[in-house]
């Protein structure tokens, strides 16, 4: 993954001149809240302070912003710019658990989403984080479970579900979509929603943490290249309807992420749809390029419908 955070020009310390901000902040009229009531379970040291660097490298003709060592989670809301379908996603940026791809990978995504009608909670999680170490700056297991950084997952899930109310949305019709490194979150929720990784704190926990749909986006960590799904990824027939898209030229994690748990998906009876292509490399999000990839976002939306999670 460390080619993931090279390519987007983002890395900690990138000899790059870069302009940097204490602390990533949304748009005005936003506001972070943070996902715990004190201090996040089973808290690791992080480098330094929580810092966001834009690059200078353009992606897209467009600079993009890193967020790392995280160390108080956030969710941010974005309601829907029109008419309210009711449905809900959690947005769970990619960076390899080094950093956050913020803006890239979540308020882009945000915006596309809430201007079809649907509530986006952009999810800021805890890194660095496992399966990175950041005291090596290497990944001992790569295929290890994310605890930290899955227990803000499950957590945000059970407060969105919990506040659904509030929020406008519909509590059976909340899903998740990841990039990358959050693309891997989503299947590691999709699989281990059950899982307890923490003491319930309030009763907000008494939510469940299953998303009702699930999208990772060129996910990585699912298999080692052998054929074989990452066993920390258990599916099974109550993982959620998933929509898979990678490109065959993705040379940081490889299409085999996206065919390997394809086919877990298929062999356990879930739902679900892939989208191969044969261009559009690794990390490209939302933004337009010449790649047909670059339309993916349609096939999402068409997805949403056929499953009944987005209705006209």
């Amino acid at each position: 993954m460390k080619a993931f955070i090279a390519a987007l020009g983002l890395l900690a310390l990138c000899a790059s001149v870069q302009a940097k901000t204490p602390v990533w902040q949304p748009a005005a009229g936003h506001a972070q809240v943070p996902i715990w009531p004190g201090a996040a379970p089973d808290l690791q040291p992080v480098p330094g302070p929580e810092t966001a660097k834009v690059s200078e490298k353009l992606l897209a003709g467009k600079p993009a912003t890193a967020v790392t060592n995280v160390t108080q989670p956030t969710m941010t809301v974005y309601a829907p710019t029109g008419k309210n379908t009711g449905a809900a996603v959690i947005v769970i940026p990619g960076g390899g658990f080094q950093i956050l791809a913020i803006d890239l990978e979540g308020t882009e995504t945000c915006d596309w989403l809430t201007s079809r009608g649907i509530t986006c909670v952009l999810l800021k999680y805890r890194v660095p984080s496992l399966p990175y170490d950041w005291k090596c700056d290497c990944r001992p297991h790569n295929f290890a479970l994310s605890v930290s950084s899955l227990q803000d997952v499950q957590r945000t899930m059970r407060l969105v579900r919990s506040q659904a109310a509030a929020l406008h949305v519909d509590p059976h019709r909340i899903g998740v979509l990841g990039y990358s490194a959050g693309g891997f979150l989503v299947a590691e929720i999709s699989t281990n929603f059950d899982r307890h990784l923490y003491a319930p704190v309030d009763a907000a926990d008494r939510e469940s943490a299953r998303p009702d749909f699930a999208m990772p986006i060129y996910p990585g960590h699912l298999t080692r290249g052998d054929g074989k799904l990452n066993p920390n990824i258990p599916v099974s027939a109550t993982t959620p309807p998933t929509f898979l898209l990678q490109a065959e030229d993705d040379y940081v994690d490889g299409v085999d992420q996206a065919l390997v748990y394809y086919t877990a998906l298929a062999q356990a009876k879930v739902p679900a749809e892939m989208h191969l292509y044969a261009h559009g490399g690794h990390a490209f999000g939302l933004r337009p390029t010449a790649n047909p990839i670059t339309g993916w976002s349609k096939l999402a939306e068409a997805w949403l419908h056929t499953i009944g999670m987005v209705q006209d």
